[in-house]
Formats: C-alpha cells, structure tokens, sequence
C-alpha cells in the first residue's frame, strides 16, 4: 500500500504543470463540496430553526404589546368605575343614604352613563355589580342602575364565585369563559375581569362584585391571525392553569404546559427552549403579559423545521455543485495561460534560497501571476527594510545600555563615599567602616555585573535601598525609603539599572537640595491591564516645566548633568525595547515634590 501511494505521488509529480492544476483544481473544488455538504446537513436545522424562531419573536414583539393593551384598558375601566363618586359612596363606611336612594341619585345616573360608555366599546360587552343584600336594605335594584345591580346570590353557581370564597384572599379575577356561568355566557360576555369589594353596613361588612364582561374572541383571533401557523400554536394561560385563549379550537392543544413550568422556564430564559411533550420536539417561548396573571406561550414543532432543512440543503447541493463546474472548466483553461510565466518567477525566486532578495523587473500584466510578482517585488523591499531596521535598532539598543551603564558608575559618588569610609576610620568606627565596604560592595556587584541585561524587581530594589543606604551613612539618615511592591511583581523581570537612576536622580536634585536635607522616597508598583507601572515619589524641591523638558532631552543634558543622561538613556533603554509606550514619565510641582511612573509593558517581557 505504502508503494502504491508513493508511485501515484511520483507519478503527480512528473506530471505538466497544466495537469497539476487541473487535478489541484479539481481536488480543491470538490472537497469543499463534500465540506459544505456534511455542514449544511448538520447545520441547516439549526439555521432554519433560528430563523423561525426569529420570525415568531418579532411576531411576538407586535402582538404582546396588543394583548397587554387590551388588558389595560379593562383594567383602566375598572379603575375609571372605582374612581366614582357612586362607587364610593357605596363602599364608604360613612355612607348615611340608604342603598335604595344612591340608585335614585345624580351619582348612580352618572354612573349609569360611564358604564354605558364602556359598553359601547369594541371590548366591553357588560358590566355588573352583585351585591349581597343587607337585612335592612330591600328593593335596591332601581333606578337607572336596575340593568346594571345584581344579587350577589345570582353569582354562588358560578366557579369564579367558588374561587373567591374558597380563597378569601383574592380580590381581583380574570376569568376565561368556563369561569362563567351558562347565564353569564349568554347574555354578557364569554369572559370577565372581576374584583372583590366591600360595603358596610351598621357595622357589618358585605362583600360585593364588580364585573366587567367582554369576549374573549378578541383575544383568539388576534392568536390565530398573528402568531399560529398550520403547525405552531399560540395560547394564554393563567396561574391556575386554566387557558384563557388559543389559536386553536382545541385550547392548547398537544403542546399543553402548566404554569408552574412556564414561571420556571419564563425566570431562566427569555428565549425559545427546547422541550420534548408528549413525545414531540417543540421549541417554546413564554412571554410575561403585564397586569394580570397570564403568560403568553408559543410552540414550535420540530419535525415541519426538520423536513424545511433537508429541503433546503437538498436545493443549496444543486446549486453549489453547479457553480463548481462552471469553476472548474474556467480553472483548467485558465491554467494553461498562467504555465508559462509561473516557470520564469519560480527561477527566480529559487536564486532568492542562497543570496538576499532582489526585485524582479515589473509584471506587464495584472493578473494573479502579476499580483504575485508585485507581492514579491514588496516581500523583498519589506525584508530589506526589516533588515536594515534591526540592526539600526541593535545597535541604538547597544549604545543605550552603553551610556546607561556609563552613567551609572559616578566617580563622584565612590569618591564620596571612599571619603566617608577614610573619614569613618580615622574616627575608629570599625563597625561603620565594615559595613559600608560591604554596601558598595554590593553595590557596584549589582551595577557591574556582565552576565545579564536583565535583573528581577526584587534585585533592583535591593540595589536602591543599597544606594540610599550609603547615602543615609553619608548624610546622618536623613533620607527615608519606603517600598510598597506587591509580592506577585517582585519577581517580574526588568531591565537592570531602570531604578537606580531615578533614585539617584530624586536623592540628589531633589531631596538633598532642600534646606533641610531630610526627604522621604516612596516605590510602589501595580499592573495595568497591558504593562507594568512603578512608581517613585520624592518630596523634594520639585523642578519647574523646562527641567522637566530637559529630562527627555539627550541634547540638553550636557555633562554637568551626568544623571540627566542615565534618566534619559533609561527612558529611550525602555522604548527600544517594549515601545514608545514605555519610559518614565514625569510629574513635578516646585517645593511639593516630582513623581515618575516607569511603564513597562508586559508584551515586551524578558525573561532571564
């Protein structure tokens, strides 16, 4: 087997390079097509699904509203009824006028005409207040209101009477048509939303209804004609499980779910679910319907999105392998065109193996044969460039650390200090002598140390609290140091000699400038988001706008400012290497103090 695929790949290779193309072309063009194929049959049901339901959500989107509308205004009519002054009267536990006489009155007429306006409406169909008679209360139901008063007696058949006593603590009730009696059905409405109230009477409390009766066919026909389909269903359900209106004839038909499943699926997702009930896939979504205690629900059928699919993909095969062979008959007479010019920029391009890049002459035609050949002629400037670019930027790299390094052996500072351990001998303090030999020891360990261009946080500090240290011995420690470094930085890798510089910069031009001579340093370090920042206080004599520019400066920093150049080189170090992101700023205010944050970014990290 093994030399049977070694002779076909010989074979290939012998082959023209036309040949080549067009069994390359054929092999690229179809394997896509079986790609796309395998995709589409596993992909096109959830495409076509997230389609559908996208479809439905919008639907959703202008219907809801509409039902939430409706629902609004029954509940706004009732508001409008309660806020009578008859309604008021009636349930007022100061009321003196006998029930009898509020139905004479101009109240009652007003509200007669209020409900009249209502019911003149395309929703509401009738309104009834059933009121339990008290004992000394007869003939009531009179006057203009006698359409309008009922016995509360009338109402005890009816299941949304059972639901009020058997639950005193409901007081409002939006009952679907099987909540009514027959009575009610047939001559006020196949729906209603009822509220409970109280009248008083000699002290005894009376409870009453207040009905508002409408249709709820509205309701099914706005389900049937915007949301359902031949296979979808849409209803309404309330928290007793009872469905309020569907699409379907049949209520909610086979995709039936309980309010207690609704809330819970309604509270974790607010889109289209998949659920399997009674044995069929559906994807369902539930809608909240403000002001009452109804949910909107919405099933989907898999199995007519499954059988779109397939159709579908059956369709985008034809068309796509169509389109192939169109392609490819176009690939193999174009190959026959791009042979001959292909083989005079392979030559050349072999020659580029052994030697630097060189441009080729001009394409005189822009074809892809033309484009590669500009593609070319731009790697080989863009290389050159590199090139050029890296060694102009090694050999700055190199200089920097060059003059950093320089700058930080300052003759004055050993000097001065040699002067110190002298002086601190001839006053035989053996102790002092010995253990500042033992800092500029580590000291200059620290600074003149050739195996690497990179020391951790935590040396760096080391060799900074060295310095200061020195100092301190010198000027009768009267410069404080104070580090705050978080421990997950201490070992983040840095250039050496980044500190030292700004240190010596701020003990020098800043702190030991001030009458007093006394100073505190403050180093802290943070990450932020894509690099590192250090930053070192001083409260110092400050420097003004041009010593601030003159820090940035290489040109103005002669050599009577030998620190100046170390805090420049350490700048320009920092951007060399991580970006001109990097490199210390400064912030200064004269007699406050100057603070410098050194950025590092951490995309640039060095390792040791």
């Amino acid at each position: 087997m093994k030399n049977f695929f070694q002779n076909i790949k010989k074979r290939y290779l012998n082959l023209p390079i036309q040949a080549k193309l067009t069994i390359s072309h054929l092999i690229i063009l179809s394997i896509p097509v079986i790609i796309v194929g395998i995709f589409f049959v596993f992909r096109m049901y959830d495409m076509v699904v997230s389609e559908t339901i996208s479809r439905e959500q919008n639907k959703t989107l202008s219907v809801a509203p509409t039902i939430e509308k409706e629902v609004d205004k029954i509940l706004q009519f009732e508001k409008q009824l309660k806020d009578s002054t008859y309604f008021e009267k009636l349930t007022s536990s100061q009321r003196t006028e006998s029930l009898r006489t509020l139905s004479f009155s101009e109240d009652a007429k007003e509200f007669s005409n209020l409900i009249e306006d209502m019911q003149s409406s395309t929703l509401i169909k009738k309104v009834k207040l059933y009121i339990n008679e008290p004992p000394r209360e007869k003939d009531y139901i009179v006057g203009p209101l006698y359409d309008n008063l009922t016995l509360a007696a009338e109402a005890r058949g009816s299941y949304w009477h059972g639901i009020f006593s058997g639950t005193p603590t409901t007081t409002s009730l939006m009952c679907p048509p099987f909540y009514l009696s027959s009575l009610e059905k047939e001559h006020y409405g196949n729906a209603a939303y009822i509220t409970k109230f109280t009248i008083k009477q000699d002290g005894v409390s009376y409870q009453g209804f207040l009905a508002l009766y409408f249709s709820q066919d509205f309701f099914d026909e706005l389900l049937k004609t915007s949301l359902a389909s031949e296979d979808n269903s849409a209803y309404l359900i309330n928290s007793r499980d009872s469905v309020v209106a569907s699409s379907q004839s049949s209520g909610a038909g086979a995709y039936y779910f309980n309010y207690d499943e609704i809330n819970e699926y309604f509270t974790s997702s607010n889109n289209f679910i998949p659920k399997t009930v009674a044995g069929k896939e559906v994807y369902a979504a539930f809608y909240n319907v403000k002001g009452v205690d109804w949910y909107l629900v919405i099933a989907l059928p898999a199995g007519p999105m499954l059988t779109h699919s397939y159709q579908l993909v059956l369709g985008m095969f034809l068309i796509y392998l169509f389109f192939v062979l169109i392609v490819f008959w176009f690939a193999n007479r174009l190959s026959h065109s791009l042979t001959s010019r292909i083989t005079a920029v392979s030559e050349e391009m072999k020659r580029a193996k052994s030697n630097l890049p060189v441009a080729l002459p001009p394409p005189t035609a822009i074809d892809e044969v033309g484009v590669m050949i500009d593609s070319y002629n731009h790697m080989t400037e863009t290389i050159n460039n590199l090139m050029e670019s890296q060694m102009k930027t090694a050999e700055e790299l190199r200089i920097a650390e060059f003059n950093s390094l320089q700058a930080q052996i300052n003759p004055h500072f050993l000097y001065n200090t040699m002067e110190m351990i002298n002086w601190l001998a001839q006053q035989g303090k053996q102790e002092e002598v010995s253990q500042a030999i033992i800092k500029l020891s580590r000291y200059y360990k620290l600074t003149l140390s050739k195996k690497k261009s990179f020391s951790t946080l935590s040396e760096e500090l080391e060799h900074v609290t060295t310095y200061v240290e020195l100092q301190n011995m010198r000027f009768h420690d009267t410069i404080e140091l104070v580090i705050d470094v978080p421990e997950e930085l201490l070992d983040y890798t840095i250039p050496k000699l980044t500190l030292q510089p700004v240190i010596e910069n701020a003990v020098l031009h800043g702190i030991l400038e001030k009458e007093c001579k006394t100073g505190t340093l403050v180093i802290t370090a943070w990450r932020e988001e894509e690099e590192i920042i250090i930053l070192v206080s001083d409260d110092g004599v400050g420097m003004d706008e041009e010593t601030l520019k003159e820090i940035y400066s290489q040109d103005k920093a002669g050599p009577s400012k030998g620190s100046n150049i170390a805090v420049y080189n350490t700048h320009r170090r920092l951007q060399i290497l991580y970006g001109e992101t990097s490199g210390l700023v400064y912030r200064s205010e004269i007699g406050v103090g100057t603070e410098v944050e050194i950025h590092i970014a951490t995309s640039g990290e060095e390792t040791n």
